[in-house]
């Protein structure tokens, strides 16, 4: 049975940090084949981990989707082997993202530093996502952003790379919503795959947000939990994030929204099932239930 909800998520992605290694078998039973699993290159993972994860995903027959964090790469050239690792096993989709040491271990600050090498359009890859920012960035004023979406787009258009934009999640989906409109005024036209939260305890994601850099998103949400009006706008669960999104694409014929992105901070497995109820148009009342009680009894570090 099609939903409005499996007519949007059908092509979603979903991500897991090298932690999960050992659950990939059991996500063959679970997610559809082919669906796009990015692999999280977390604080303690080392790249060669990253590598190694990535090239497990692919072969079972996902679409591997490493993070490539440009302040992690000890060098050009390591990055350089790297993505000849990833290319040789049949990789061809990367998610390049700053990362937030503050001294990088080599040459590369951004990924604009990285666009600009030269290394990425020599390796194969064949996509590759940016990150997007609804809500800002606490380090970025509006107009670098958006300086620097028009320059990955360009670099897209020029090498023939396909460049998607993925969000951090959050919990606002008018704002989402918005700006996405104003990408498009700005002349953005990258497809945006939008970050939500999988099923997880408000406190539990306040944690795992806190824990994974996404600050900037929770102290929106806590700021505007003291207003009953903004209140009444956020989505405290993925249905309800989902639910908004679809609205706000339907009324928006140009959209950039595709398809969303759910970070499993309620546990991979559980998050797994949950989505793949969605996509069958199946009820997530249980699969919810499931991800709720599992990421209750998660350690810190077995999400991303």
């Amino acid at each position: 049975m099609n939903t409005p909800f499996s007519d949007f998520v059908r092509g979603a992605s979903t991500e897991i940090s090298t932690l999960d290694e050992g659950l990939l078998p059991a996500l063959t039973n679970i997610l559809p084949a082919g669906m796009s699993v990015y692999v999280a290159h977390t604080p303690k993972a080392s790249l060669d981990d990253v590598i190694r994860v990535a090239l497990k995903v692919q072969s079972l027959g996902f679409r591997a989707s490493p993070h490539i964090v440009a302040r992690r790469q000890p060098s050009g050239r390591a990055l350089k082997e790297a993505l000849s690792k990833l290319t040789d096993g049949g990789v061809e989709q990367v998610l390049l993202v700053a990362g937030d040491l503050e001294k990088p271990l080599g040459e590369f600050t951004s990924t604009l530093d990285i666009i600009d090498s030269g290394v990425l359009e020599a390796s194969g890859i064949k996509r590759a996502g940016v990150a997007g920012h609804p809500e800002g960035h606490k380090s970025i004023t509006p107009a670098d952003l958006l300086a620097a979406l028009r320059h990955k787009q360009a670099f897209g258009a020029r090498t023939g790379i396909q460049m998607h934009i993925v969000t951090q999640f959050g919990f606002n989906a008018e704002h989402v919503c918005t700006w996405d409109r104003r990408l498009t005024e700005e002349g953005i036209t990258l497809p945006v795959h939008v970050g939500i939260a999988g099923p997880t305890p408000l406190p539990k994601l306040i944690k795992f947000a806190m824990h994974c850099g996404v600050a900037a998103s929770m102290h929106s949400f806590v700021k505007n939990m003291g207003a009953m009006a903004n209140l009444a706008r956020l989505a405290t669960t993925p249905d309800e994030m989902l639910d908004g999104l679809i609205r706000g694409r339907a009324a928006y014929s140009g959209s950039r929204l595709v398809q969303p992105h759910f970070y499993a901070f309620g546990g991979t497995e559980a998050t797994a099932k949950w989505l793949r109820a969605l996509v069958d148009g199946s009820s997530t009342e249980e699969a919810s239930k499931e991800g709720l009680a599992s990421s209750c009894n998660l350690r810190p570090g077995k999400s991303h």
